[in-house]
């Protein structure tokens, strides 16, 4: 492992770190959303460093271009379910989600 390896893992666990700061801190459904990019790109960081520092760079960029895709199809189908519940509640707050109950 070398030094540059450290570096992806520190700026990796700090990009974490504030998606789950952002978690835990929001009640907007939009700024959650953002915060769970946030750590999926910090994985999508993490895979990649590991994958230069084992000199096996192609199988993570593998891994970090299907993970994205997968992402992607995620991304839409939760903006989909964003836009329907402003629909029903003129609200994006997480505590007005109770109001769906049937």
């Amino acid at each position: 492992m070398t030094n540059t390896w450290y570096l992806y893992v520190f700026f990796a666990a700090g990009l974490v770190f504030a998606g789950l700061l952002g978690l835990l801190a929001r009640r907007n459904l939009i700024k959650l959303f953002i915060a769970i990019e946030v750590i999926a790109k910090g994985i999508s960081l993490l895979l990649l460093g590991t994958g230069f520092a084992k000199d096996n760079i192609l199988t993570a960029q593998a891994l970090v271009i299907t993970f994205i895709v997968v992402e992607v199809s995620l991304v839409a189908t939760a903006l989909a379910l964003i836009i329907n519940i402003y629909r029903t509640t003129k609200s994006l707050d997480v505590r007005k989600l109770a109001q769906l109950k049937g």
